[in-house]
């Protein structure tokens, strides 16, 4: 067996005691500063914390620039652009040709009996595409006569909007005086009492001819459907006498007519034709 070897020297080896003075000394010196450096920080923190605060404001955020006149007048303006963007669309659809072609092709689709065929989609499309190409001459006036000019410097507010809104107030009278619904106009000017009767549509002001223009749109538009309407529900007729005369009782009339009616709407061209007759319907000469 091996045994464990002892060490040579068993005495315990010390320092020398000039050397572990200097030891302690310094050992005792840094806990001294140590606590005095933990008793004076929350000190000088609490004395920063009862501080008065100095904030400067920017020049950006200066409250008589913000509610003087000139901020007064661009926060008007922003908010004045914030409210013509989220009534765009109701704009766009109430003083447009949009009501009537959407209403029509919605009609048209009824009339076939193809249920979701063109689906919403498409025929909210088309009606969209045909009332850019039909209000394009309209907005391009609006924009060379008001628009560009007040945006040069060249025209003021006032006097922009009122040729800016000449060209709509044209385009709606003149579809109003061609379907024949004046008396959606004299309906809406009972709703103002303080107004004067107008002699023309130029003196009728947009709150009662805004209004009167959809009434009118929508009429129209019943009406052309009333028209489309017509030849399908001969057809259908027609089929529907055929199958009772033969007993064929179980048989639904739709599922015959369907074909038939797609048939003599191919043959026809009915698209071209119902699509030439909405936009000769609202030509602008």
């Amino acid at each position: 067996m091996f045994k464990l070897a002892r060490p040579r020297s068993t005495k315990p080896v010390t320092p020398s005691r000039p050397r572990a003075c200097r030891l302690g000394c310094g050992v005792v010196a840094f806990g001294v500063v140590a606590v005095l450096v933990a008793l004076a920080a929350p000190a000088a923190a609490q004395e920063a914390a009862n501080q008065p605060v100095s904030l400067k404001v920017p020049s950006a955020l200066d409250a008589n620039r913000l509610f003087g006149p000139e901020g007064l007048s661009s926060t008007l303006k922003i908010m004045f652009v914030m409210t013509v963007l989220s009534l765009a669309p109701a704009l766009f659809v109430m003083t447009t040709c949009f009501v009537r072609l959407v209403v029509v092709l919605a009609l048209l689709r009824q009339a076939l009996g193809t249920q979701q065929l063109p689906p919403n989609q498409v025929i909210t499309s088309l009606a969209l595409f045909l009332t850019f190409l039909v209000m394009s001459p309209v907005w391009k006036t609006m924009y060379n006569d008001a628009v560009q000019p007040y945006t040069a410097g060249t025209l003021p507010a006032g006097e922009a909007w009122t040729k800016g809104v000449a060209p709509l107030r044209k385009f709606m009278s003149l579809q109003i005086d061609r379907a024949g619904n004046s008396d959606d106009v004299w309906l809406m000017l009972s709703m103002l009492p303080e107004q004067e009767d107008p002699e023309t549509y130029d003196d009728v002001p947009l709150e009662a001819l805004t209004p009167a223009f959809m009434l009118s749109e929508l009429k129209t538009a019943f009406l052309i459907g009333f028209q489309l309407y017509l030849p399908f529900l001969i057809v259908d007729m027609v089929v529907s006498s055929v199958l009772l005369s033969m007993g064929m009782l179980m048989l639904p009339p739709v599922l015959i007519s369907l074909p038939f009616k797609l048939l003599l709407f191919v043959l026809v061209d009915g698209w071209h034709l119902v699509i030439g007759m909405l936009l000769e319907s609202v030509a602008l000469n």
